[in-house]
């Protein structure tokens, strides 16, 4: 048997339908034949399985092994799009420096050269108005905390009770509403998320690709802000949705674990393909 055909069965024990199985089998093929390709992918829950601690996080061992085998291929580049903020998604992912980072949902990019991002004098104004309106939120429900970014805040609510987490919601749209205009609101995964600047996952990828000048993507995620990502991607790109919940994406996963398997048979794939090319 195969490796590609063992690594098939094995996605199919894992909870796939065959004939699913079968159509995702196919689609990398075509994938992995594109001229230039981009990986990009989310991080946390995609590549890194959630944890109660953000800084704790790491990507599965044969995730990010499968992306280092991807790194090694010629006219083929990985990419990370994820709501952290750049210092902590650079801290957590612990890759080389030719990854691509994508960092608060596209405020912040890291390309071949460093970039940094510079607010202006009215947007400082609204971070420090932004900050001291949910810190307040914060502090008056147990078990809700904020972390900074670089144009807002999150507010998390992964470790409160079910009321305490509507509570916080409801409180801190409220507040914002009043307080700071045209100001980019993105719920997903036990988080609020509050920024002075709009940008979109859609957005960054579409950026990469242009960056990249990839023939094709492929792109996985697995909260309600990648499906910015996945309703960019075009005929001949590749989307895959990590765990539950409303999809756009082609193909969906159960967990991290399979996100892993998918990525190591594109390499694979990609590695024959490049050495058919010559």
């Amino acid at each position: 048997m195969s490796t590609s055909s063992t690594a098939a069965g094995h996605i199919a024990e894992a909870g796939i339908q065959p004939d699913e199985t079968d159509e995702l089998i196919v689609r990398l093929r075509e994938l992995a034949r594109t001229e230039r390709l981009l990986v990009a992918l989310d991080f946390d829950g995609t590549l890194a399985p959630e944890v109660d601690v953000p800084s704790h996080a790491r990507a599965l061992p044969e995730a990010r092994r499968a992306l280092l085998d991807l790194l090694k291929l010629d006219s083929t580049r990985v990419a990370l799009i994820s709501g952290r903020a750049m210092e902590s998604l650079e801290h957590v992912s612990d890759l080389p420096d030719d990854v691509l980072l994508v960092g608060s949902h596209g405020v912040e990019i890291r390309l071949d050269s460093p970039t940094r991002l510079t607010l202006d004098t009215q947007e400082l104004a609204q971070v420090d108005v932004l900050s001291e309106v949910l810190e307040e939120v914060a502090d008056r429900v147990d078990d809700v905390w904020i972390e900074s970014k670089p144009a807002g805040f999150a507010l998390h609510t992964r470790l409160a009770s079910e009321e305490g987490s509507r509570q916080a919601h409801l409180m801190a749209l409220a507040e914002t509403k009043s307080e700071i205009e045209g100001l980019t609101v993105r719920e997903g995964k036990n988080v609020l998320e509050f920024s002075i600047r709009s940008t979109t996952k859609g957005e960054a990828l579409l950026h990469l690709k242009e960056y990249t000048k990839a023939t094709a993507v492929f792109y996985a995620g697995d909260d309600v802000t990648d499906e910015d990502a996945f309703a960019v991607l075009r005929s001949g790109d590749f989307g895959l949705k990590s765990g539950s919940g409303k999809t756009i994406a082609e193909f969906r996963v159960s967990d991290e674990a399979e996100v892993a398997q998918v990525l190591a048979l594109l390499g694979q794939f990609r590695a024959e393909a490049r050495m058919s090319a010559g």
